[in-house]
Order: C-alpha cells, then structure tokens, then sequence
C-alpha cells in the first residue's frame, strides 16, 4: 500500500493551517491600518501605543509562518504547485510584515505631530489612508478565496494612491512663506510615503495570490 496519499493529506491539511495563520496575521495588519488612521486623523495616542504592541505581535507571525513554510518544503519533495504556493506565501507574508511596519511608522509620526497644529492637507492625507486600507482589505479577501480576478484588480486602485502621493508632494514639500518650524511639513512627507509603500505591498499581496492560482505572473 501506498504511503504517498497519508503524506500527501497531511501536507494538505497543513498548508490550510497555514493559510489560516497567514489570515489572521492579515488580521492584525488590517487591524493596525486602522489604528494607524486613528493615531493620525484622530489624534489618538493610545492608537499610537496599540501599534507597537501589535507589530510585535506581526513579527510574531511573520516568522513562524515563514518557518513552517521551510518545513512543508522539507517534508516531502514537492510538486510544482506546491512550490509556487509555498514561494508565494513566503513572499505575501513578507509583504504583511512591512505594511504592519509602515503603519507603526505613522503611529511613531503621529506621536511627533501632536505638538503641533492640524495640517490643512489632514483631510487629503485621510483619503489616501483610507484607499491604502481598501486596497490592504481587499488583498485579504483575494487571499481567503484565492481569488486571482480579486488580486489583479488590486493594482487598478494603486495609481489612484499614487496620484494622491504627487499631489500630496506637491502641496507639502512646495510650500512658500512657512512660518515657524518645518518638521510637521517633513514628518507629513514621510506619511504619504510610508502610505505609497503600503499601497505597493498591497498590489504586491493581489499579484502573489493571482500566481499562485494561474501560475502567471503578471
């Protein structure tokens, strides 16, 4: 009797066990996209503390994911899907892991900002978060379905986050007549850049999952 098909239902099972890790470290990325907008926007500082304690906790997932990816790969020799399956997740974890490290950037900026006055461009810099959440949001749901027509259309709403950045750089970093300190002005900068980057990493998350269905990158 064959022992290929018991190897092959574990490894099965594991690798559902680890798709299920993989979604709740999306989870708590989501959920730190959130705190991020709420440190900012709302001026909250215990956001702000939240995402410390929080990214730890990414990190957390981030590495034992990725060890139990080397794992499955040493546990039996694997086919081609399989490869292209456990690449992927090594990679969109990853990307998990720097959109988690981006919004504990914020948190820490949003900490610096509060000294200061509400910026005037708050509102425009509200609206890119909030389309840098969707797309984070939206990368989780092509993910659980392993959905890549859901993953593809994710690259469509970068260019409207990166249109925000430019206008956004504009409006900032060409400011005339600037009266007292420019460190708000600098610390907004570096938002919207952290805010471009989640947006990346998001696309990248669509991309991954598409692959891993067809086998295409595109």
């Amino acid at each position: 009797m064959s022992t290929s098909r018991p190897i092959r239902t574990h490894f099965d099972r594991q690798v559902r066990r680890l798709q299920r890790d993989i979604l709740r470290m999306g989870a708590l990325v989501e959920s730190s996209c959130l705190l991020a907008r709420e440190a900012l926007c709302d001026r909250n500082l215990e956001a702000a503390k939240k995402l410390k304690i929080q990214d730890r906790q990414i990190d957390q997932f981030y590495r034992q994911i990725e060890l139990d990816c080397i794992n499955l790969l040493m546990l039996q020799a694997p086919v081609t899907q399989d490869l292209r399956l456990l690449s992927a997740f090594m990679q969109l974890v990853r990307d998990l892991e720097r959109i988690g490290d981006y919004s504990k950037d914020i948190g820490e900026v949003a900490i610096k900002l509060f000294p200061y006055p509400v910026d005037p461009c708050i509102g425009r810099v509200r609206t890119m978060l909030d389309r840098c959440r969707s797309m984070v949001a939206l990368s989780l749901v092509a993910l659980s379905n392993l959905d890549a027509e859901t993953g593809n259309q994710i690259k469509d709403k970068d260019d409207a986050v990166d249109q925000d950045y430019e206008e956004l750089y504009t409006l900032l970093a060409h400011q005339r007549d600037i009266e007292g300190v420019i460190e708000p002005i600098v610390l907004l900068v570096l938002v919207i850049r952290y805010l471009e980057r989640i947006a990346d990493h998001a696309t990248n998350i669509g991309k991954r999952v598409a692959f891993i269905v067809t086998g295409q990158r595109t």
